[in-house]
């Protein structure tokens, strides 16, 4: 039974009359991957600085071992923080900047020099001890951060979107990486992201923010398979969210047609939102599907192709490794278990329909040309 280290209760942040969180619960457990995910200005990164000390809480209590720490400067929280930008030091070689909160505490130099060495065997950088950190590369530098941040052996590390300066590959690397170190150290890692798939493939609990409110909290596989509401099952993967009414437990009727599905207890002929997610999803032959629509783009993604499906105007994205032609008329079959049935919510409505989705590859393609320009330029 793990035990809880740190409890939000009823945490609100207001700056300049704007609620940024807006009474945040939630309890951290010892020894915990917890992951903070959601889109920019949802309220992650102000509740991690809200648990590191840097930003006092408007009103609400922190609790760090039952203890309240709102007061608390964070040099004297057993709370340490890895920001986005580095914040190593270019005088100091790597061993020193490890070495540097030890030295400003006084320890023993030969307890230093095993410390820092044990910190260098943890984050895979044995050897690089007298390197200027100019001459080490994105992910070597993050790690030597992190190193820093670990080895005064703190209870808690806080990390703000620390993979978010380095590249596809490496940041994939880094993932597992810190996954190995947080559980060799044992040590509770609270880490605040926007890319879904980095919070799924790290975390023990992920907690989904929006408007500065929690809106889901689960393991990556519940807030996966089980998304609450409209946000959660957009933001997380890819999701075809329709209009539906819940005829009876196990019947959902969309399109005029009644589908068997796995949920109930909802209230007879309830309007809900279902999710279909789109690996979910078959292709047959007209005459064999539940409902019939034509193909109206296909964007081959290696693995698998997109293809977008136009029934009666709504726009379903479907992924699968058969190919369908733009055009072609295909009809569609989902498992009872491939529905997800959620509650409607202020999201509704807003997500799920992909016939934005071809302005959305062109927008992705200029955004990815303009991120390239800016990285180039920030290296000078």
């Amino acid at each position: 039974m793990s035990k809880e280290l740190i409890r939000l209760r009823d945490l609100c942040m207001a700056f300049d009359d704007e609620l940024v969180l807006d009474h945040i619960n939630l309890y951290i457990n010892d020894s915990e991957f917890l992951t903070l995910l959601g889109p920019s200005g949802c309220g992650k990164t102000t509740t991690l600085r809200i648990i590191g000390g840097f930003t006092t809480p408007t009103s609400g209590d922190v609790t760090f071992d039952g203890v309240r720490i709102n007061d608390v400067p964070p040099h004297k929280r057993q709370i340490n923080t890895v920001f986005q930008k580095y914040a190593l030091f270019p005088h100091l070689d790597v061993f020193e900047n490890i070495a540097f909160g030890l030295r400003i505490a006084k320890v023993p130099a030969d307890e230093i020099e095993q410390r820092v060495t044990e910190m260098l065997g943890v984050v895979s950088l044995k050897g690089f001890e007298h390197r200027r950190i100019h001459q080490l590369s994105g992910g070597q530098q993050q790690r030597v951060a992190i190193a820093r941040a670990l080895v005064n052996r703190p209870k808690v590390l806080l990390l703000d979107e620390p993979l978010g300066a380095l590249d596809l590959r490496l940041r994939k690397d880094m993932q597992i990486e810190l996954k190995r170190i947080q559980q060799q150290m044992g040590i509770t890692f609270v880490y605040v992201t926007h890319d879904q798939e980095e919070a799924l493939t790290m975390s023990d609990t992920v907690v989904v923010m929006d408007k500065g409110r929690i809106q889901q909290i689960g393991t990556p596989e519940d807030i996966y398979n089980e998304p609450k509401n409209a946000f959660v099952a957009d933001f997380i993967g890819e999701s075809n969210i329709l209009n539906g009414v819940m005829v009876r437990d196990n019947v959902v009727k969309m399109y005029g047609r009644e589908f068997p599905c796995v949920d109930g207890g909802f209230a007879p002929n309830e309007p809900v939102d279902v999710v279909i997610r789109p690996e979910d999803i078959d292709i047959v032959p007209v005459e064999q599907g539940q409902l019939v629509g034509t193909v109206t783009s296909v964007t081959f993604k290696g693995m698998q192709y997109d293809i977008i499906v136009d029934f009666r105007g709504f726009k379903w994205l479907i992924q699968t490794t058969d190919h369908s032609p733009e055009g072609a008329r295909i009809g569609v079959k989902i498992d009872p278990d491939g529905f997800h049935i959620m509650k409607k919510s202020e999201y509704s409505g807003q997500f799920g329909d992909y016939s934005s989705y071809s302005e959305e590859y062109e927008e992705l393609a200029d955004a990815s040309l303009e991120t390239d320009e800016e990285e180039s330029g920030d290296e000078e």
